[in-house]
């Protein structure tokens, strides 16, 4: 109910679009995670136009549409912009990747499980160096791997950097489709087609990889990553030893050792303490996809309840399925109650937490941490931990199985080692292990099979479009042209059209650029352009508060992306953003260099603009990481920005940028910011003009407040000739 509440314009928005165009399908909100639904419904793996067939292919445009190449299905995620192209009629275009072959073999052993699996891939993958290449598995380990797990492994593709991991169509393949109750026509012609056409998953086969690796399965452990990225695996037997050194060293500084006492919420009084968990989410299609994790975590929440266990006071528990399936399973194991009895009550099928919709801490337990400055954690089965994404809140933050979030919750803290410690006691005060409550792999596979049949699935998407009585009631008018209302705050129309002509424009040299931000190292698109909650005293909160937006109704970012003014104020505006221009702080400042005052970044851009200045920003390595988010570039191009130079960029990133007609440069080797004497405070000139070609040397001159100059070649990340006609 107050989902629709809140975002009824947004939905009306949508019905619009889906009558006013032609192809355009809606999956009604309250369905799930597209991703997931995708999977379980709609990728059909091959396409059938009638006198011929071709295999199915997707560009999504959220990174994690990764997910569905574990059905065989090879797709990515891509800019909102070349989305939008595409939807025109503009092909993809992009440079052939290398492709790297990742050979797994053995088998899961009992204890671990396809999150333990993916965060071992991500950690290898990740320093291996993988973006912008594609990624195949392969090998025996294949054999008997559930679809299930091979999603988990693909939908986590872009933590591991990659444009996708894909998974070869066979057997396996073929039974889920029959699972998920997917027609025996499609199955037989997929079957034939793939074989035909030598597309089937075949080891026999020599397949020559630009690089390659191997993962021995049976050596996989269960494990966690974080606190701030996801390829920060730790095992979990290290876990309380890893908490504490990050406690001293990556969260220096901060911390409160003798704890908060007397913290009082739900009737309960109890003492705050660094390392306390305070949010524990089963979320996620990375994890809720699949049946296995989410059956074993309704095991340990059973386990618990028959022990007499529950989740601490001061655990936001919540558990969020990718589709309705999963609610289907889970009730009929009788699996439902259990989560609920240790505080896993369902909130809704889509992104929540994972994505930053984790909603607000207690009032009591939010001030603990605040006044105190205590370093508080969260356990989720997501695929994502960046700073400030989960809750402005918590500064730890883990990713793990569902079975392992369950447990996390029980024990209320990270800092403990689960595999030698009691998680809790009994009623006659005996103590409980995790041993104890965990599930054998037998255990799991008996109930996922006596619990899961394609009636579920056929029976939840046979109306599938139809949606809610809720969905079914928004009205909303019907012609061609969306009609604007300049008094919302959620949908406005965009500025990015003003002015427009048919023909591209010239590109001319930058010159008198200030920089805006000087950041560093693994800076994701969240630190760029959150997508959680919006602070009342940021630009955005005190934007909304003046056009008559109470703070409780404020939402979220990612919920009034299609209002411009929000979303430039709230560019550079994660709470965890750390600028070299304004030291001492945290959150979204600079210092202005109009006039030498530190101020926020939204402001600090209006007077360059006004000034006429365009501006610079200066990175590190894996600028732009994380999510697909377009308003990143957006923001940026619309905070006056036209050059960001950093060590690397991501991918989807980088195309965002040039998109919008912000320049990307990379350093060559060895170079950075700090290494060419750059503090910042310099003025910056930029030699391209209309002869600009894709991949060029890029002389780039900073003027230093002394007079002197630091001269220095960068590479042009316009890739190819297409895309500098985009940039055009």
């Amino acid at each position: 109910e107050k989902e629709f509440e809140r975002n009824v314009e947004r939905y009306e928005f949508l019905k619009w679009g889906r009558a006013a165009f032609s192809n355009f399908r809606v999956v009604p909100p309250a369905t799930g995670i597209v991703h997931q639904v995708n999977l379980e419904y709609l990728a059909t793996v091959v396409m059938d136009a009638g006198s011929q067939l071709y295999p199915d292919s997707l560009a999504g445009t959220d990174s994690h549409t990764t997910m569905i190449n574990g059905l065989g299905v090879l797709g990515w995620g891509v800019g909102g912009i070349e989305a939008e192209a595409a939807m025109v009629g503009q092909p993809i275009y992009m440079l052939i990747p290398e492709v790297v072959g990742f050979k797994l073999t053995g088998s899961l052993t009992n204890g671990s499980n396809a999150t333990d699996l993916v965060l071992a891939v991500t950690e290898m993958l990740r320093n291996h160096r993988v973006v912008g290449k594609f990624v195949e598995f392969f090998g025996p380990g294949l054999a008997d791997m559930p679809l299930a797990n091979r999603a988990t492994i693909a939908n986590m593709a872009p933590e591991y950097g990659a444009t996708c991991g894909f998974f070869p169509v066979d057997d396996q393949t073929l039974t889920y489709l029959r699972l998920s109750g997917r027609s025996e026509e499609l199955i037989e012609t997929i079957d034939q087609y793939y074989k035909a056409q030598g597309l089937w998953r075949d080891d026999a086969r020599e397949i020559v990889y630009s690089s390659s690796l191997e993962l021995d399965m049976s050596t996989v452990e269960a494990a966690l990553a974080g606190p701030k990225r996801p390829q920060d695996r730790i095992v979990l037997s290290d876990m309380k030893d890893q908490w504490r050194r990050d406690l001293t060293t990556t969260f220096e500084g901060h911390g409160n050792p003798d704890g908060v006492p007397d913290v009082v919420f739900d009737g309960e009084s109890f003492t705050l303490l660094d390392g306390a968990v305070t949010i524990a989410a089963i979320t996620s299609c990375t994890n809720t996809s699949n049946p296995d994790v989410m059956v074993g975590a309704g095991l340990v929440a059973r386990n618990a309840r028959q022990a007499g266990l529950t989740r601490k006071p001061w655990v936001k528990t919540s558990l969020a399925p990718g589709s309705k399936v999963v609610t289907e399973y889970l009730d009929a194991a009788g699996l439902s109650e259990d989560l609920e009895s240790v505080g896993f009550y369902l909130v809704g099928y889509g992104c929540t937490t994972c994505i930053g919709n984790s909603g607000p801490l207690p009032t009591s337990i939010s001030e603990a941490i605040n006044a105190n400055d205590l370093v508080v954690a969260s356990v989720l089965s997501g695929n994502r931990n960046f700073e400030g994404r989960i809750s402005s809140d918590v500064r730890a933050n883990y990713l793990a199985s569902p079975l392992l979030v369950v447990a996390y919750a029980l024990a209320g803290t990270v800092d403990i080692d689960l595999t030698t410690e009691a998680i809790g006691q009994d009623p006659s005060g005996a103590d409980i292990f995790l041993s104890d409550i965990w599930p054998s792999q037998s255990e799991i596979d008996e109930i996922v099979s006596a619990s899961i049949h394609p009636a579920q699935f056929t029976e939840q998407y046979a109306s599938v479009f139809t949606g809610s009585t809720q969905w079914q009631a928004i009205s909303t008018t019907e012609s061609d042209l969306y009609e604007w209302n300049s008094d919302s705050t959620y949908i406005r129309e965009p500025p990015f059209f003003a002015g427009l002509t048919s023909e591209p424009g010239v590109i001319e040299p930058i010159s008198g650029a200030r920089v805006l931000a000087k950041l560093g190292d693994s800076v994701t698109t969240d630190h760029i352009s959150p997508a959680g909650a919006i602070a009342a005293d940021s630009p955005a909160g005190r934007y909304l508060i003046e056009n008559g937006v109470p703070r409780l109704a404020f939402n979220s970012y990612g919920s009034r992306r299609g209002n411009d003014q929000v979303m430039t104020r709230g560019t550079f505006a994660n709470g965890r953003v750390q600028n070299q221009l304004a030291p001492g702080t945290e959150g979204g400042w600079t210092t202005d260099f109009t006039d030498g005052q530190v101020k926020s970044i939204y402001e600090a851009a209006l007077n360059y603009q006004a000034a006429e200045i365009p501006t610079v920003v200066l990175g590190g390595t894996d600028y732009g990481m994380g999510s697909s988010r377009d308003w990143a570039a957006k923001g940026s191009f619309l905070l006056g920005v036209k050059v960001v130079i950093t060590k690397s960029f991501e991918r989807i990133h980088r195309s965002n940028l040039i998109g919008m007609g912000v320049l990307p440069l990379e350093f060559t080797d060895g170079q950075d910011p700090d290494a060419l004497g750059l503090d910042g405070s310099e003025t910056f000139s930029i030699a391209v003009d209309d002869s600009l070609n894709a991949r060029q040397e890029v002389q780039v001159n900073a003027l230093h407040d002394n007079g002197t100059g630091t001269t220095f070649t960068t590479i042009c990340r316009i890739d190819t000739p297409v895309e500098v006609e985009y940039y055009r």
